[in-house]
């Protein structure tokens, strides 16, 4: 992986202290996941001013807290893929969603980390799996 970027190291510490801990943690599962499935060439940058996770052939990823919703923090996906649609047809309601574009969280919220996971794993390897039924999650 790249090293984090000082753009994305600034934008982390601009974050409340509670949201910081939990956009943090969403950034540790990425990178985990992506140790996990061999991807070796993944990129932490800003994009529209978040934090975001890009590879070869992945989905772009993005983590962010925002101040007009302070209760909350996202992880984003390109709305025009069939990725959110994908996480709804395969886990329903154990995640809140935005659209096609995110997986939403409250800051008090427990986050279900093996399925998060499995999200991730999809959107990082999203143009390997986009033919499969569901994206091959829970495979």
């Amino acid at each position: 992986m790249r090293t984090t970027t000082k753009a994305v190291q600034t934008t982390f510490s601009t974050y409340p202290p509670q949201a910081r801990k939990k956009v943090s943690c969403l950034r540790k599962l990425i990178l985990e996941v992506a140790n996990e499935i061999g991807i070796t060439d993944l990129e932490e940058t800003l994009k529209w001013g978040e934090p975001s996770y890009l590879t070869k052939h992945g989905s772009t990823i993005r983590i962010d807290w925002k101040e007009k919703k302070p209760d909350q923090y996202a992880m984003y996906f390109k709305c025009t893929s069939k990725l959110v649609p994908s996480f709804q047809l395969a886990y329903g309601d154990l995640f809140n969603y935005e659209t096609t574009r995110a997986i939403v969280f409250k800051l008090d919220d427990e986050v279900p980390e093996k399925e998060l996971k499995q999200c991730i794993k999809a959107a990082l390897r999203y143009h390997k799996v986009k033919h499969l039924r569901l994206l091959g999650l829970g495979e």
